[in-house]
C-alpha cells in the first residue's frame, strides 16, 4: 500500500480528497474514516493518505452526510450502535473526531443528516429510544419481524447533537404502525419537510415502508402520511428511500429500494399527490443523486449506474448506463463540487468491493469510468477495499458506505 506524506494542508480545489466511512468485514477491528487522494493530477491518485479509527467495533458504519458541509465537519452514523460521530475534515490529511453521541430527544438510531439554512442539522431517528437494536442480517426475505421497534421521529439539532426541537412520526390517521423515518428533505420556502420510512432492520419484512410523510418544517409537526401506489410489477412502492428536490423547486422525486421512482407534487397543500414514473431492473436499488436535470441511480441487479434525463419529470429518459463488472453491486454515490465526478462504492455488497470514480458530463448526461483511479499495478479500474493494509494498522477487508468528496 502506498501511503503518502500526511503534511497538513487544506483542499485547494473541489474533490481533491475522498473520505470513506468503513468497518472491518470481520467485526474485529475498529470502524474508521479513511482519506484517499482524489486529485487526478497527483502522482499518488487513488492512494490512501490517512485513516482514523473510532475505537468502536462493529457499529455498522452507514450513512454520512451526502456532501461535505462548508465548515468541513462531517456527520456519520454507526447504525447498529445508534451512534453519531462528528469528524473535523477541515484539514483533510489530518482527520479528527470532534465528538460522538447517541440517543436524542427520546429517539434512537439516527440515519440521515441534512444541513438547514439556519445552520442547524435535521436528522431522522428510526426508533424510539426504548426499542431493541436492529438485527444484523441482509435482505428483506422471509417473515421475521426483526427487533421490537417503536416509531421514531425527526430531530433538529446543532451538529454536536444539542437538540433544538423534535417531532414524532407516529400517525394515528393510518393503520400501519411500522413507521421508521429513513431520509428527509427540507423545503424551507414552503415550510415543509418530507421524510421516507424504510426500516433499516432488514429482518423486519413486515414493514413494507411504502409511506411518505409531510411535516411543517418550522416546528416539526407531522401533517400527513401517504402511501405510494404500486407500479406495474406490483411492489415498486415498497421501501421508500431518498427524496430529492426537482429543478422546479416545488416537486420531488422519491426512489424506493424496490427500484421504483415516484413524482410527488402539491407538497405545500393539504393533499399531496404521487405518481409512479419509472422502474429499474431488479430490487434493492441504491442511493441516488440528482444533479441539474439528471437522476443518477445505482442498480445492483445490472451492476450499473444509470443516468436519466428528467427535464420532463413525468417521462424520465435514460441517456447513459455504465456497467462496473458482474462482481459489483453499486449502492452509494456522491458527486463533487464541479458536478463532473461521481464516487461510487458497493457498500460491501458483491465480491468486487471496489471504490470507483466515474466521470459525468452535465451537458448530455453521459457516464464514463475513470480508468486512472486504480490501485498501483492493477489492471482494473477502481480501488480494492479487500485485503488492504490501512494507515492506522488495520489489515483486512473494509466494508464501505458513506463516501464524500472534499469541498
Amino acid at each position: 500500500l502506498l501511503v503518502v506524506c500526511s503534511a497538513c494542508r487544506r483542499s485547494d480545489s473541489p474533490g481533491e480528497y475522498l473520505f470513506l466511512w468503513a468497518g472491518d468485514s470481520a467485526d474485529k477491528a475498529s470502524d474508521f474514516l479513511a482519506v484517499i487522494e482524489a486529485n487526478p493530477s497527483s502522482p499518488h491518485y487513488g492512494a490512501v493518505i490517512n485513516s482514523l479509527p473510532t475505537g468502536m467495533v462493529g457499529t455498522h458504519p452507514h450513512h454520512t452526510e451526502a456532501e461535505m458541509p462548508a465548515d468541513g465537519h462531517l456527520l456519520a452514523n454507526g447504525f447498529h450502535a445508534g451512534r453519531t460521530w462528528l469528524f473535523d475534515l477541515s484539514e483533510p490529511r489530518e482527520p479528527k473526531i470532534l465528538t460522538s453521541f447517541g440517543d436524542r430527544a427520546g429517539f434512537s438510531h439516527p440515519h440521515t443528516y441534512i444541513r438547514l439554512a439556519n445552520g442547524h442539522v435535521l436528522a431522522t431517528f428510526q426508533y424510539r429510544a426504548d426499542s431493541t437494536p436492529p438485527a444484523p442480517v441482509q435482505g428483506h426475505d422471509g417473515m421475521s419481524m426483526g427487533g421490537k421497534h417503536f416509531t421514531g421521529g425527526l430531530v433538529e439539532m446543532d451538529e454536536r447533537g444539542n437538540v433544538i426541537r423534535s417531532g414524532g412520526a407516529s400517525d394515528a390517521a393510518i393503520v400501519d404502525r411500522r413507521i421508521y423515518p429513513y431520509s428527509v428533505l427540507a423545503m424551507a420556502p414552503v415550510d415543509r419537510a418530507v421524510s421516507t420510512t424504510t426500516d433499516m432492520d432488514q429482518a423486519d419484512s413486515a414493514a413494507t415502508s411504502e409511506w411518505v410523510q409531510f411535516w411543517r418544517l418550522s416546528d416539526l409537526t407531522l401533517l400527513k402520511s401517504i402511501a405510494l401506489k404500486p407500479g406495474p410489477r406490483g411492489d415498486e412502492q415498497r421501501y421508500t428511500g431518498e427524496p430529492r428536490l426537482l429543478p422546479d423547486g416545488k416537486s420531488i422525486y422519491i426512489h424506493t429500494f424496490n427500484c421504483g421512482l415516484y413524482l410527488v407534487r402539491g407538497i405545500d397543500t393539504p393533499e399531496p399527490t404521487s405518481i409512479f414514473v419509472r422502474s429499474f431492473d431488479g430490487k434493492n436499488c441504491g442511493v441516488p443523486i440528482l444533479t441539474g436535470h439528471y437522476w443518477l441511480q445505482p442498480v445492483p441487479d445490472t451492476h450499473s449506474l444509470v443516468a436519466l434525463d428528467i427535464a420532463d419529470p413525468e417521462h424520465p429518459r435514460e441517456v447513459s448506463a455504465l456497467t462496473l463488472g458482474d462482481d459489483e453491486q453499486p449502492h452509494w454515490i456522491a458527486i463533487d463540487g464541479t458536478g463532473r465526478r461521481v464516487v461510487l462504492n458497493s457498500a460491501g455488497a458483491g465480491t468486487g468491493n471496489r471504490l470507483f470514480i466515474i466521470n459525468f458530463d452535465p451537458a448530455n448526461g453521459k457516464l464514463s469510468l475513470d480508468d486512472r483511479f486504480r490501485d498501483p499495478g492493477s489492471t482494473r479500474a477502481g480501488i480494492s477495499l479487500t485485503g488492504k493494509t490501512w494507515p492506522h494498522g488495520f489489515v483486512g477487508t473494509a466494508v464501505p458506505h458513506g463516501t464524500v468528496f472534499s469541498r
